[in-house]
């Protein structure tokens, strides 16, 4: 598991939004590793370069807050999330929201979890 930076922003829920924002980031080489966009235009982002991506996005007027989240790689498979998740609920971590991927066909998938302090379930945890 590994602690990462992840970029909170709003933006409109409107055709070519998210692409913009996409473009933007692609533009400066950033590399988006997971995403979520909510139906409100809350979009949470873990970038390669955090410091890059906040500062081209800020750059142009995007209200951008930072947040640790954890980053958890495991098997793409049946069950292969729930013993971190074991893991982390028996050292007292609530997940306050998860999100991640992988593609079907590959061995790994990638889970971010939002909590409360990262370094602090991470430690915690073991994980």
């Amino acid at each position: 598991m590994a602690i990462r930076i992840e970029l909170n922003l709003r933006i409109p829920n409107s055709p070519g939004a998210l692409a913009g924002i996409c473009q933007l980031l692609a533009d400066e080489r950033v590399n988006i590793i997971a995403m979520t966009l909510e139906s409100n235009g809350q979009l949470r982002l873990v970038v390669d370069n955090p410091v890059l991506g906040a500062g081209v996005l800020r750059a142009q007027h995007h209200q951008i807050t930072e947040r640790s989240v954890m980053v958890a790689a495991v098997a793409n498979g049946p069950g292969a999330l729930a013993p971190v998740l074991t893991i982390a609920a028996e050292a007292g971590v609530n997940v306050d929201y998860a999100y991640g991927s992988a593609p079907e066909g590959t061995a790994g998938a990638a889970i971010v979890l939002g909590v409360a302090d990262a370094q602090r379930a991470s430690a915690a945890s073991g994980i």
